[in-house]
């Protein structure tokens, strides 16, 4: 897909909305808003696409009837407040997808659904049987019961992940300002039409968090963009209001809607995007030279041979950082040996490990099919 017109052929779609899309200015839920999105979405879906949403808003759909005049900011309050703006929330979307004959299942999910494969699984599985069945499902962070260590942060990035978990084929972006910008909308800056890769970035100027009711801004957008281009799924960027013709690829005055990313990647097996960009590390590996050019450059697998120190406690199979001599994170896998059994092994040869305990101590550290690496930072 290469263009906006693919993402009206899309069999499949993500779509995301932030907060400030759904609530009024003084932080109520904007129901007139969510019925208008919701419309276009039910067409999409009658039309044959299945549709995924992926919404934000609970917090600020419980803020009023708390009486709360600004976003809590303190996790137990907001814990409290997503608890009471879920249920309303969630009961707009169905009386709404109601009007249009269509069913929505709530899936509430936590980063600990990502982090640990068996809770991916489970979840992608859920998503799966709801749109075989015909369901719209619709998807937030469980800022209920959700913590400050286990929280995606922000729905952007959720969106991402959800659009791989589905095996998506496009996913839109819905947000407060109508594409990306080179630099703040205010103060005149360009608008960007379209975006083949990174290097189409460089120079533009993005603001952190964008409204008083959300978490996230273009940052967190331009970071979901890159988790889902780079696994093969393109990305169109607009506000709200033109959710329908960012959908069906159509033009608005005259000119193309939004921003279209282009995909850059190749579609990745489920668990590698997962270690890439959901999974939570429980220790690192430290390498010595060879064995980070080694992985780096030939992409090999880790042996104990070039692993120097152990951190952490880990069980194997757990996702581990692969760490060059000065701290740099060079790569994560899926360690083969739990944390208190490779301290004898570090520095010896397999063939070494093998004559001396016996098979299955000359397996990988890390085997380079359970391996990616973690781009330089420049």
């Amino acid at each position: 897909m290469t263009d906006r017109r693919g993402v009206a052929a899309a069999r499949r779609v993500v779509v995301k909305v932030g907060s400030s899309s759904l609530t009024a200015g003084d932080g109520t839920l904007d129901v007139a808003a969510l019925q208008a999105l919701v419309r276009v979405l039910a067409e999409r879906r009658v039309a044959g696409t299945e549709v995924v949403l992926v919404t934000s808003g609970a917090i600020s759909a419980g803020m009023a009837p708390l009486g709360l005049t600004a976003r809590p900011r303190d996790l137990a309050t907001a814990q409290a407040t997503a608890s009471v703006g879920q249920g309303l929330l969630v009961a707009r979307y169905t009386e709404a997808f109601a009007q249009h004959g269509l069913r929505v299942g709530q899936v509430l999910l936590t980063a600990e659904d990502t982090i640990r494969r068996g809770h991916y699984r489970n979840a992608q599985r859920a998503l799966d049987r709801l749109l075989a069945l015909g369901v719209v499902p619709v998807v937030n962070e469980n800022d209920t019961v959700a913590t400050d260590e286990i929280r995606f942060g922000d729905n952007d990035r959720l969106a991402a992940l959800v659009s791989h978990l589905v095996r998506a084929d496009a996913m839109v972006l819905l947000t407060d300002v109508d594409a990306l910008y080179d630099g703040p909308p205010s103060s005149g800056a360009s608008r960007i039409s379209e975006v083949a890769g990174p290097q189409d970035l460089e120079g533009v100027v993005v603001t952190g968090r964008g409204s008083a009711v959300g978490t996230g801004g273009m940052v967190t957008k331009l970071a979901s963009v890159a988790i889902a281009t780079g696994s093969g799924i393109p990305v169109v960027l607009t506000s709200a209001r033109n959710a329908a013709a960012a959908l069906a690829g159509d033009p608005v005055d005259g000119g193309p809607v939004g921003t279209f990313f282009a995909a850059t990647g190749r579609r990745v097996p489920t668990r590698m995007l997962w270690l890439a960009h959901a999974a939570r590390t429980a220790g690192r590996l430290v390498l010595d030279d060879g064995a980070v050019r080694a992985v780096v450059e030939r992409r090999t697998s880790l042996l104990p041979a070039g692993v120097t120190a152990v951190h952490g406690t880990f069980e194997a199979g757990d996702p581990v950082e692969l760490a060059a001599a000065d701290g740099r994170v060079v790569a994560r896998g899926l360690v083969s040996y739990a944390s208190d059994e490779l301290p004898p092994l570090l520095g010896r040869s397999t063939r070494e490990l093998r004559a001396e305990l016996g098979d299955g101590y000359d397996r990988e550290v890390v085997h380079a099919d359970d391996l990616v690496l973690v781009p330089a930072r420049g």
